[in-house]
């Protein structure tokens, strides 16, 4: 009889993590989680899908990319997410964590793209002018040493207010809000902004060939002396105590700054603005993608995600002229999108990195 219970035990995990759930089990709506920058994108898809009648509001979270895509990875069956939204593509490790809990057909679906942005509010006059450069002097832990920037010599980031950086900057305290480091929003801006004025120091650059270890250390690790806040997965909240602190600066996706235009301003980058049409054309330094991951092991399990990928990836809400396009999203090239969409109508799978 014990041997029997065994088998029947081993029987039942094999069907959990290889997709197989009961009928009393299974969810009637999409469980979604991940990226805060998707979230508002999203959601809005998912209250479209609701609205159309035939499927329930899919449920959707933000959770911080990480979060999600570990949600995402945690299994087969009606207790995990189905869609994973992030704001960076997901990693070799990742990958890796959800072919061991048996997750090993994932669909990726690319939206578009974002920028991120450094806003302020606009009780703040000033027009902020900031170089990678300077954002990676303000905010890495080690920075070249003041008194020998060439010298090859680290010290512990000294920099206090932005005129000590340079003088054309603002005499203010540097006070940054900004995602922890589950959000992919803060991988992106550590590789895009922080490695990008890593690279404006040529001994720092010349580390990127011969010490990658040394230069990613170095170039994405972020102080921890208060002058970076980390603000939680919560766009919103940075935005409220943006207003509250005018000479304070915020981390995050270009559509915060869409939606709230009337309360904050978007710092120039390399005198390059976040806008619309600088972040299409790749003018605006801080841009990435977006993606959205797809369980296909759940599509016949549970009603909708056929319905909610074909909603996403449709022309009226995607395109250039879209519903998503309105929130801040900035739509792929037409080729591209009518690309993804295709490969995500058809549920393609893709490779392992």
């Amino acid at each position: 009889m014990k041997s029997k219970a065994n088998m029947a035990l081993a029987a039942s995990l094999l069907l959990s993590v290889s997709g197989g759930v009961s009928a009393e089990g299974a969810r009637d709506s999409i469980s979604i989680a991940g990226s805060s920058t998707v979230y508002p994108f999203s959601t809005v898809v998912a209250e479209n899908l609701g609205k159309a009648g035939k499927f329930k509001t899919p449920k959707v979270e933000s959770t911080g990319t990480g979060g999600g895509i570990k949600l995402f990875c945690g299994g087969v069956g009606p207790q995990f997410i189905d869609i994973a939204n992030a704001s960076r593509a997901i990693k070799k490790s990742e990958l890796e964590a959800c072919a061991k809990a048996g997750v090993t057909e994932i669909v990726e679906v690319k939206i578009g793209f974002d920028g991120i942005v450094l806003a302020y509010s606009k009780k703040n006059k000033q027009k902020l002018d900031l170089s990678l450069k300077e954002i990676f002097l303000a905010l890495a832990k080690r920075v070249p040493d003041p008194a020998h920037p060439e010298d090859g010599t680290l010290v512990d980031n000294p920099y206090k207010t932005w005129s000590e950086i340079n003088p054309r900057l603002p005499a203010t305290k540097i006070e940054v809000l900004g995602p922890p480091p589950t959000s992919g929003t803060r991988d992106a801006f550590a590789e895009l902004a922080l490695e990008g004025g890593c690279k404006a120091i040529p001994w720092l650059k010349a580390k990127h060939e011969t010490d990658e270890a040394f230069f990613k250390s170095t170039c994405m690790t972020v102080r921890q002396d208060g002058a970076y806040i980390e603000a939680g997965e919560n766009d919103n909240l940075i935005i409220q105590k943006l207003e509250k602190n005018a000479d304070a600066l915020g981390i995050f996706g270009f559509s915060y700054l869409e939606q709230n235009a009337d309360k904050i301003q978007g710092a120039l980058i390399d005198g390059q603005a976040p806008k619309f049409d600088n972040i299409a054309s790749g003018k605006y330094a801080i841009s990435r993608p977006l993606f959205f991951y797809v369980k296909k092991a759940h599509v016949p399990l549970i009603p909708g995600i056929e319905a909610y990928i074909a909603e996403f990836t449709s022309e009226k809400a995607s395109g250039e002229e879209g519903y998503l396009a309105d929130k801040g999203l900035i739509p792929l090239p037409a080729a591209e999108r009518k690309k993804v969409a295709a490969d995500a109508k058809a549920l393609k799978v893709m490779a392992l990195k």
